[in-house]
């Protein structure tokens, strides 16, 4: 008989309604039962496309002596990590505090009022050499509950006190020599060999590597830049790197990019597609506008939905096997190629009889140099192969936050690379959010099948405004521009902190026992830092103070907090870097048949621009063709018309040669 999860929308929630555990949606009716019953609550956090949570489910959620365990001595309650961010930040905050490190499955128990006494992550279901079983978890904390209640709620409160945010450290000014730190920090972390920071496992890391090549491009400095160029290429050519299908998994086991952990997420792709196409703005080497350009295919390709937006993740594994689809053998390859083409492709793409991955293959490159568009055809062919086998699980909810960074990079793709499908696509996704995930001047987190979720959170609003603001650049169209101010208005009227910073969590969403600011980026930017590149750019749009004022105290406020670690925090570095570095001023008088995608097209990336349909005082035509005035710092240049213009722009052009087969380091 099916649980409660079978009237929940969340495909996470939905995967475990016919457990035999009596699961309980996050919600008041099972803190309530917790307390009428005076029961411990068992908190289980994960997502749709998650390995261990699927392996934990199979071992200990199916398990019917488990599960009598769980249902007999506790109020078991599932969360979907992805539908409640602010549940999922409150208590994986709590198990990296108890245990030094979090991540999903997530395993808590609480109190009946909702204060964590005990935590952890995945659990096997019986006891092994240096890691508890499950089933004797259980029985250790229903005993205690039992005999030393006192105990876990004197725990319980000690956990709540010490994870309760520090206060702020005292403001003194905008910190302008943090990139300077970050890049030191991030130099002593870099792995020369491979790319990527640190060991293994390896994250892609976008928001440090877009930090690095702005740092970069600005200073002049090539082997800052160099650092995020020689990860993105190693990325590009490993197994964490789909060959087959374009599009990239969440990280990388190994210390060379060759095993992905295979899920596929839409934030991962959003931020990489922008890297990639900064790289090439930055290098003009194919290889990574092909990558950049690859990877939106497969996004548009796999991940859209009928009505624009697109869906959250792919899953890891299918058969019960984590990366079975991905994996050929090199026998496969030669049916469905055919003896000519095979032997050339298998040497290209290290393919062996004895493989690299439990006797299959992931396709990579990590022996040798890519090229970008090789084996076309080949590759077309073994994706139709892919595809007749058994299809990976897709969750097909669309988060706003998710889908708001991916629209914030297609128009960045389009004007790198000129292609109008990436650009529509921003524009569908984005008009989705609005008629589908707004009632006006508030959002909606998440929808799936019609329902939605509920009012976002700080994320949705920074991360939605900023793609209005990316459109606006693509486009000139001042509706874009007024959407993302008003956007932003709103995250201030919902989110600013009176001590300085915005919360997560605003009036429209549940009081937790905790309501964080959030400084520091993981795998997306944080959404402070977020707030501050807002800030910062309406303040250089419109030249109005209440930006300009706003944007000074988000910078100061976060100064304070990344002083002590700097490269945690380059996404609000970025912003730093924008404000130090105001972009250049480009208004453009148009001739009568000029598009103005195209007009913009011809832009540096990183510019204002104003599109002027016709001549007002002090902007004309040159001799009746368009002409471009350009103003930079405190200087305005004579006008020019286009052709010298894209001279003068191939001049002045930052361009890093790609450290392809030389190791700047």
């Amino acid at each position: 008989m099916a649980n409660r999860l079978q009237y929940e929308n969340s495909p996470y929630l939905l995967q475990h309604k016919d457990n035999p555990v009596d699961w309980y949606p996050w919600g008041e009716e099972a803190f309530q039962k917790a307390v009428r019953e005076d029961k411990p609550v068992f908190l289980s956090i994960g997502y749709s496309t998650c390995h261990w949570c699927h392996v934990m489910e199979k071992e200990s959620f199916e398990n019917p002596a488990l599960a009598t365990l769980l249902n007999r001595f506790f109020v078991p309650v599932k969360v979907d990590r992805e539908e409640r961010p602010d549940v999922d930040g409150v208590y994986l905050s709590v198990c990296q505090a108890m245990t030094g490190s979090g991540g999903w499955p997530a395993s808590l128990f609480l109190t009946p009022d909702k204060k964590p006494f005990f935590a952890g992550t995945y659990f096997p279901p019986d006891s092994r050499p240096g890691m508890i079983g499950f089933s004797e978890l259980l029985r250790l904390i229903a005993e205690r509950w039992q005999t030393d209640r006192q105990g876990l709620l004197e725990t319980a409160d000690r956990i709540v006190g010490a994870i309760k945010e520090r206060p702020a450290p005292p403001r003194k000014g905008v910190f302008d020599n943090l990139p300077q730190k970050a890049v030191a920090q991030l130099f002593r972390l870099f792995d020369p060999l491979h790319g990527g920071f640190g060991g293994a496992p390896k994250f892609p890391s976008p928001p440090t590597l877009l930090f690095l090549l702005y740092y970069g491009s600005v200073n002049r400095e090539g082997r800052i830049a160099a650092m995020a160029l020689h990860t993105l290429l190693s990325m590009r050519r490993g197994g964490i790197y789909d060959q087959i299908g374009g599009g990239f998994s969440r990280y990388a086991v190994d210390d060379a990019f060759l095993v992905p952990h295979f899920e596929k997420m839409l934030y991962d792709n959003a931020l990489l597609i922008l890297a990639y196409s900064a790289a090439f703005a930055l290098t003009k080497d194919e290889i990574f506008l092909d990558t950049a350009k690859e990877t939106a295919d497969y996004l548009l390709r796999e991940m859209r939905e009928p009505e624009g937006g697109f869906a959250a993740a792919q899953d890891a594994d299918s058969e019960g096997e984590e990366g079975l689809y991905y994996l050929f053998t090199e026998e496969e390859i030669f049916r469905v190629l055919g003896d000519e083409k095979a032997g050339t492709f298998c040497r290209y793409y290290g393919v062996t009889p004895a493989g690299n991955f439990e006797e299959k293959n992931i396709l990579n490159r990590l022996h040798g140099d890519a090229e970008a568009g090789k084996f076309p055809e080949e590759r077309r062919k073994l994706r139709h192969y892919r595809k007749e086998r058994l299809p990976l699980h897709r969750d097909d909810k669309i988060l706003t936050s998710w889908n708001a960074l991916l629209i914030a990079a297609l128009p960045y793709l389009f004007r790198a690379g000129g292609e109008e499908k990436y650009l529509r696509a921003a524009k569908d996704a984005e008009r989705f959010i609005r008629e589908k995930l707004t009632d006006g001047t508030k959002l909606f987190s998440g929808i799936r099948n019609g329902r939605r979720s509920g009012y976002g959170f700080l994320d949705d609003y920074a991360f939605f405004a900023a793609a209005e603001l990316s459109l606006y650049s693509a486009t000139g169209d001042e509706q874009y521009r007024e959407r993302a101010a008003a956007f932003c208005r709103e995250a201030i009227e919902q989110f600013a902190d009176g001590d300085g910073g915005f919360r997560q969590s605003g009036p429209c969403n549940e009081e937790l026992i905790l309501s964080h600011r959030e400084s520091y980026d993981g795998a997306l930017p944080s959404g402070n830092a977020v707030m501050a590149y807002l800030l910062v750019r309406l303040s250089q749009l419109t030249a109005e103070k209440e930006w300009e004022d706003a944007g000074e105290k988000q910078l100061a406020f976060l100064s304070s907090l990344a002083d002590e670690a700097p490269s945690a925090h380059t996404a609000f570095l970025s912003a730093l870097l924008t404000r130090q570095n105001p972009p250049a001023k480009i208004t453009v008088v148009m001739a009568k048949n000029d598009e103005p995608s195209e007009i913009l097209r011809t832009l540096p990336l990183d510019a204002d621009a104003t599109l002027l349909p016709e001549e007002r005082e002090g902007y004309s035509l040159l001799n009746g063709e368009t002409a471009f005035y350009v103003c930079e710092g405190h200087t305005c240049r004579p006008p020019v018309g286009r052709a010298d213009f894209e001279i003068e722009q191939k001049k002045a052009a930052r361009f890093f040669a790609p450290v392809e087969g030389a190791n700047p380091f």
